[in-house]
């Protein structure tokens, strides 16, 4: 893979108790699963429809250009 891929930076910001088994499933696929915990991902069709599924629990910080996607 080439270095000038992007990528986004994510932070959890909400908890996935109480919330259905797949929403949690798709946090640990990202990397996440503590409020507070960051993690970097390439910027991929498929890690934008995880993002998407639980938007309500994390908060894109920017991407790799310092740009907010």
């Amino acid at each position: 893979m080439a270095s000038t891929a992007k990528t986004i930076k994510l932070e959890q910001i909400g908890s996935p108790q109480r919330r259905h088994h797949d929403q949690r499933e798709t946090l640990i696929g990202l990397g996440l699963n503590k409020i507070g915990r960051m993690s970097d991902l390439p910027d991929t069709p498929m890690t934008r429809g995880m993002i998407e599924k639980v938007s309500h629990l994390i908060r894109v910080v920017e991407g790799k250009s310092g740009e907010r996607p």
